[in-house]
């Protein structure tokens, strides 16, 4: 069996393992080795080495630096998840976080839940985005730890609402703020299309393919990007107000109190009078309808770490990049709930 290198020399045990015969059950048993990995090939700790090198490498990569087949370094990996969330335990979570990802093309969705407090995966299932996918979560939580739930994050999905005011009325509900900057950001995409179609000749030479340098942040930018979004922003008066508009409106969440933020958004929606942008009228509606899931976060109670969401949704679009072509879903449900848990 396989153990770990010594340099650049592969390390193999020989070893005899001892069968008896069992005068209980009449049958015959083989001992079992702790130190052994699922497939008696090779050790666990050597197992656990491979699953810590497929946490910046590809299957494919590890499997040609240690010399073995993809197949058996994907099933290594899986044991070192398994062990992983095992010791991770399963408690019951106080401030979940909702999302979720498509697996395939089609809208193919599955839905993420995570621990906020704990800044982990917890979840990760369902055969869609709908209420009953999601009331799959809390059939598996069970109702002890669901009443324990004092605060939802998710984005503006019914679904996901619905569900979570059936099996856990007590929990506050408060809209991601990542996905309502989203929800802005191709508001500005639409106006940057119809300045497009509506201009001509050199104007529109300054638009055509600056959708990137528009909707990053600022400081995301090269110097080259910089520039292009100063020209940009300099030829068109309706951009330059728009992107104004959504660098401002970030603000919203600085403030702790409920009534100031309702008075810069009042401010901001009346700045948009006479400036002929459509679409930023209806994503003001959208946040009007939806003000109570927003205004939460003013509560001190419900200040989540919204950078662990951002950053979890980086490392999930990792993974599907790194496992493109493998219809393994539970290879993908493992990779995901174990990815924010620390090595062992």
């Amino acid at each position: 069996m396989r153990d770990l290198s010594s340099g650049n020399r592969r390390v193999y045990l020989e070893l005899e393992i001892r069968r008896v015969f069992c005068i209980c059950c009449n049958k015959v048993k083989q001992e079992k080795l702790k130190f052994l990995a699922d497939n008696p090939f090779y050790t666990k700790r050597f197992a656990f080495y491979v699953g810590k090198r497929c946490n910046t490498q590809t299957i494919k990569d590890v499997a040609v630096e240690l010399h073995l087949d993809w197949k058996t370094v994907k099933e290594l990996e899986k044991q070192y998840m398994r062990e992983k969330l095992r010791r991770a335990g399963n408690p019951g979570p106080k401030v979940i976080g909702i999302d979720e990802i498509s697996i395939r093309k089609g809208h193919r969705y599955r839905i993420i839940v995570s621990d906020l407090e704990r800044k982990r995966v917890i979840w990760f299932g369902g055969k869609d985005r709908s209420e009953e996918s999601m009331n799959l979560f809390y059939d598996e939580l069970g109702v002890h730890k669901t009443r324990k739930i004092r605060l939802a994050v998710m984005d503006m999905w019914k679904a996901f609402e619905n569900a979570i005011r059936c099996r856990a009325p007590q929990a506050a509900i408060l809209y991601d703020k990542f996905h309502i900057i989203k929800h802005l950001n191709d508001a500005l995409d639409k106006v940057r299309k119809s300045e497009y179609a509506r201009l001509s000749g050199k104007d529109r030479k300054f638009i055509k393919g600056q959708k990137y340098t528009l909707l990053s942040h600022r400081e995301n930018l090269t110097v080259e990007g910089r520039k292009a979004l100063k020209m940009l922003l300099t030829a068109n008066k309706r951009l330059n107000t728009a992107y104004v508009l959504k660098e401002t409106f970030g603000q919203l969440w600085s403030y702790t109190s409920e009534a100031w933020a309702r008075k810069f958004f009042d401010n901001w929606k009346a700045s948009l009078k006479w400036q002929r942008l459509k679409p930023y009228e209806e994503f003001a509606e959208l946040v009007e309808r939806h003000w109570d899931g927003i205004a939460a976060f003013c509560k001190p109670e419900n200040k989540v770490p919204l950078g662990f969401v951002e950053g979890l949704n980086n490392k999930i679009r990792v993974i599907q990049r790194r496992a493109y072509g493998l219809r393994d879903e539970e290879y993908l449900r493992l990779k995901i709930l174990a990815c924010m848990l620390p090595d062992i």
